[in-house]
């Protein structure tokens, strides 16, 4: 059995100290992108109201889109020779999003958590890729930024959007 924090030794020319530290990093994302995908299905069956049908499909397209991301990652650290992290309650102890509660909040709470979960993981995204690139990995900085990143921000837009107070038009 492959611990958790075991390295293995593909033949991918990248040092093992880099590995190592790639892995750690993505496992973390990874730990929060999957808390995010878990919130996103969460909000998905339990909002209400008068943009319930919209939302409703906003926020499955967006959990769709972190399940991708997800797999992603995941298939990132296995290629590095690392453990993805993939059990719920190991996810649990590594993860930085906090938990929401067990029952339904109102819709701008929701996406206020959403938006929350987003943005400690774009942080996070950034500050990996950054450290990827510069000790050589640039395979994992491509993932944080192309994906995580770019899929974080364009989702991160369009939460906002259904935050903003418009007025009604009256002819």
């Amino acid at each position: 059995m492959q611990e958790f924090d075991a390295l293995g030794d593909p033949p991918i020319g990248l040092a093992r100290d880099t590995r190592r530290d790639s892995c750690r990093r993505l496992n973390t994302v990874l730990a929060d992108t999957q808390i995010l995908y878990s919130l996103y299905k969460k909000h998905h069956w339990l909002v209400r109201g008068a943009t319930f049908h919209s939302l409703h499909l906003v926020l499955d397209a967006h959990a769709q889109a972190q399940l991708a991301i997800v797999d992603a990652l995941a298939e990132r650290v296995q290629s590095l020779g690392g453990v993805a992290v993939g059990d719920p309650r190991h996810v649990a102890e590594l993860t930085s999003v906090p938990r929401p509660p067990d029952g339904v909040e109102p819709v701008p709470a929701m996406l206020a958590r959403l938006l929350d979960a987003h943005e400690r993981i774009l942080l996070d995204a950034r500050d990996a890729a950054a450290r990827a690139s510069a000790q050589g990995d640039e395979g994992s900085a491509d993932l944080l930024v192309s994906d995580v990143v770019r899929t974080g921000e364009a989702q991160v837009w369009i939460l906002s959007e259904h935050l903003v107070d418009t007025p009604l038009v009256r002819a």
